[in-house]
């Protein structure tokens, strides 16, 4: 055999095997692979709550001679409660009597407070007396409630109520300027 004939053989061999190759490679190629995956994810909706108050107010006299001191302190706070808890609450309480000494006394009863407009929950009950000792009802907030959205939550985004302060003024108070502050807490379940 001539060695032309010998390599036009093993050309036709080796294109015929090339094209093999490509014939038996090429759907592999082209086709596409899809896959999936699905993953699960869950959230732990909690009761929570939020309350801010400006950093300060004065209580100022509405003129008459010894006629009691009065503020309004505009309280805005966020909820969210459960279906199944007992809902929730802000409280005010004073963390000292008014300082320096010689002017009103807390433990005297002479800051006190009632509430109004509540845009979610209901309001303080009558007057209510601040106390260092003890914690007093601003709003209680019922189960199933929330801030914002409108339905079943409120529409007001946050939702506000009034602390209306009134201080007696007596003319034992030696003059000057007196301070406390006082810390409201929010509770959601």
């Amino acid at each position: 055999m001539s060695k032309t004939l010998q390599f036009e053989r093993v050309g036709i061999r080796g294109v015929a095997a090339a094209v093999l190759c490509l014939t038996l490679a090429s759907p592999a190629r082209f086709q596409a692979a899809t896959a999936t995956a699905t993953q699960s994810l869950s959230a732990s909706i909690s009761p929570i709550g939020k309350v801010s108050v400006p950093s300060s107010i004065s209580l100022t006299d509405v003129g008459s001679t010894f006629a009691s001191y009065a503020a309004t302190l505009s309280v805005s706070y966020k909820v969210r409660t459960t279906p199944q808890g007992t809902g929730g609450s802000i409280t005010m309480e004073a963390g000292s009597d008014f300082t320096p000494t010689g002017g009103p006394l807390l433990s005297s009863g002479n800051l006190t407070y009632t509430c109004s407009g509540p845009t979610l929950g209901t309001g303080c009950s009558g007057t209510q007396t601040v106390s260092t000792t003890t914690a007093t009802p601003v709003l209680t907030i019922p189960a199933s409630a929330c801030t914002g959205g409108g339905g079943s939550c409120s529409s007001s985004n946050p939702n506000t109520v009034s602390i209306n302060l009134s201080l007696v003024n007596q003319p034992s108070f030696a003059t000057g300027t007196y301070t406390t502050s006082v810390t409201l807490t929010i509770s959601a379940t």
